[in-house]
């Protein structure tokens, strides 16, 4: 038997794809026969499996275990939950692997797979050695066990150790997520007053979609904070490993920002301790944790990219831009945005002001949010190459990370493509809002030169 996945399907540091057009239960089978031959050729036997709240999530999921357990791995079920509550599994069950079924931030119609495999990151190459393995029918053959495990209530409990006593007057937007149930009980300990939006989990997200890194789909959540006029706001993801924050005057605060707050006390107890944070984030970040007396290490965008760049410079602490952020001080080093909120509303306490007084003492600066222009598959990535062969040509100063980081008088510009979506994204950053439109009229004439608008 083989099987041959759609080439799209296969992302850098995950699978996903559209259910029923280019993702659906044969792929889900397969996935789990290569994977868990990749387990058992690594010594392993025990794989933890979770789900997030999409519709189509069960049915990927019960294809997925019936892959698994066909090559000889056992099989622990925790059911509904956000994929760092998988991540926590994986770091405390005894369990040699986990995946977690997920779309994460995508659309309601899209879903895929996260995986980890001895504790570590499985992406890139070793992605697109699961569909090596399935195109040859490579796999490992016999019958595993099924068991479920309740992991929920072990997981809050680990969020709040540490958790301050102050208490904060906080709103909560899970975007009927699968981080939901983890923010209803987590605020049923935290102390304070919370206000909840869209707890329930619902995969049509009829509410907004869930993705903090778009303003629009926070306005709800602001309009919460200002209206009952609490200290601050948090959102999350589809698959709850992404956090967005706004503090009490409705300013959206970024991943770089949250990442600049809360490696200050990480910095005092860890004097010289690296920082990874992505090439998406402001240079003011980088510039804080040099003072700070932090190393800083600029890496790629992507969660397993952060995660391998971290466990490779020994980091402390990591974020991107978009609301993943890693704890290894005092944690297992995964994304988990509810575990951020908490550190979070430690920092602030630790610093005695509000959210808005740290954010007034951070560094001006004015720079757009992330933005994903869609394009079609087979351009995502050539259309970077065109405009970073062009942007060379010319002598600029450009930073190769990932795709093309450009830097100018004026400040610097981001182009790279998408690891998630046919799209490509950018940013950039200056001084002042007449830089910030010189640095975006640069990348629309080049995208223009490569029949891509911004819209």
């Amino acid at each position: 038997m083989t099987h041959r996945f759609h080439p799209s399907i296969l992302r850098d540091y995950d699978i996903r794809g559209t259910v029923g057009e280019t993702l659906g239960e044969a792929d889900a089978y397969a996935v789990g026969r290569s994977f868990a031959t990749r387990v058992r050729r690594a010594g392993g036997h025990r794989v933890v499996v979770g789900r997030d709240g999409r519709l189509s999530s069960p049915m990927l999921e019960d294809a997925l275990i019936d892959g698994l357990i066909a090559s000889r791995v056992d099989v622990v079920r925790i059911g509904l939950g956000p994929s760092p509550m998988l991540y926590f599994a994986e770091a405390t069950l005894g369990v040699d692997a986990g995946v977690q079924v997920t779309g994460s931030h995508n659309p309601a119609g899209d879903n895929g797979f996260k995986f980890v495999l001895a504790h570590e990151s499985f992406f890139g190459d070793d992605v697109c050695d699961l569909a090596r393995l399935a195109a040859a029918g490579d796999w490992e053959s016999g019958l595993g066990e099924i068991r479920q495990a309740a992991v929920l209530d072990d997981y809050v409990a680990r969020l709040v150790e540490g958790a301050t006593d102050r208490p904060f007057r906080i709103g909560w937007d899970a975007a009927n997520g699968a981080a939901g149930p983890v923010i209803e009980r987590l605020t049923q300990i935290l102390p304070g007053e919370h206000h909840l939006l869209y707890t329930d989990v619902d995969g049509t997200f009829p509410n907004h979609h869930p993705d903090p890194t778009i303003p629009a789909n926070l306005s709800d959540l602001i309009a919460l904070v200002t209206r009952e006029g609490l200290d601050m706001g948090f959102a999350f993801d589809g698959d709850g490993d992404r956090i967005g924050a706004v503090d009490a005057r409705g300013r959206i605060v970024w991943g770089d920002q949250l990442l600049a707050l809360l490696a200050e006390p990480l910095l005092c107890d860890l004097p010289g301790a690296c920082v990874v944070a992505d090439v998406k984030s402001s240079d003011a970040l980088f510039d804080r944790i040099r003072a700070l007396g932090g190393r800083a290490v600029m890496a790629k965008s992507g969660h397993s990219q952060i995660k391998a760049r971290m466990r490779q410079e020994g980091a402390a602490i990591g974020a991107e831009l978009s609301g993943h952020i890693f704890f290894a001080y005092g944690y297992y080093g995964f994304d988990d945005a509810a575990y951020a909120a908490v550190r979070l509303m430690r920092a602030i306490d630790l610093a005695g002001c509000s959210l808005a007084e740290l954010i007034d003492r951070l560094p001006a600066t004015c720079a757009s949010p992330e933005l994903r222009i869609m394009v079609p598959e087979d351009r995502r990535l050539a259309i970077v190459d065109e405009v970073r062969a062009r942007v060379l040509a010319t002598g600029a100063e450009v930073d190769l990370t990932d795709g093309l980081r450009v830097s100018t008088p004026d400040g610097w510009w981001l182009l790279r493509a998408s690891n998630t979506q046919a799209a490509v994204t950018v940013r950039a950053e200056a001084g002042d809002e007449a830089g910030l439109e010189r640095l975006l009229d640069v990348i629309d004439r080049e995208l223009a030169r490569s029949s891509v608008s911004r819209g």
